[in-house]
């Protein structure tokens, strides 16, 4: 009997979820949570851990990084989103962009770099051509971004991270 009752109860749900889908447009999401079973993302987020913290470090720059121009809060994103620290270490993205900003603190050349891309950001924003730094030169008065600007800048990131309790030598970073 109860074998009978399942086959009805069965049947009838069929019915029903075909009723409910006559009057809606089938998606590729649909097609793919189908094949993926039911419960298939039960308790998981349909963004992956690296996207989350992709978010939450371009979410804590825009917040924290006082920058008029937003350029260097772009470039810092884009950097460390495509650096191997984050990839390995994307469970703890405060501590990962901490070590990155140290980094780039402890080397001229990537300092130079990252003020090189963010004047052309900053062009691209502002629709203007950028002000690139000359070695022994004056700094023109309008660049925004300049070597110790961005120096200044990055110090006050890494000093708003310690003390938010994240530091750029954690112990759990495997590659900082």
């Amino acid at each position: 009997m109860s074998e009978n009752q399942d086959k009805q109860r069965t049947q009838t749900d069929d019915d029903l979820e075909r009723e409910i889908r006559q009057g809606r447009k089938f998606t590729l999401e649909e097609a793919i949570a189908r094949l993926a079973g039911p419960g298939a993302m039960k308790g998981e987020s349909p963004i992956s851990r690296l996207q989350q913290a992709e978010t939450q470090i371009g979410s804590w720059l825009r917040s924290n990084l006082h920058d008029a121009g937003r350029a260097l809060v772009v470039v810092l994103h884009r950097r460390v989103k495509g650096s191997e620290l984050l990839l390995y270490n994307f469970e703890q993205p405060l501590v990962v962009l901490a070590a990155y900003c140290k980094q780039i603190l402890d080397s001229d050349y990537q300092l130079r770099e990252v003020v090189r891309e963010a004047d052309i950001e900053w062009g691209r924003i502002m629709g203007e051509r950028p002000h690139f730094e000359k070695e022994n030169s004056p700094c023109h008065p309008d660049d925004p971004y300049t070597t110790e600007s961005v120096r200044r800048a990055l110090s006050d990131l890494l000093q708003q991270l310690a003390t938010g309790g994240f530091s750029a030598h954690s112990e759990n970073c495997s590659r900082c």
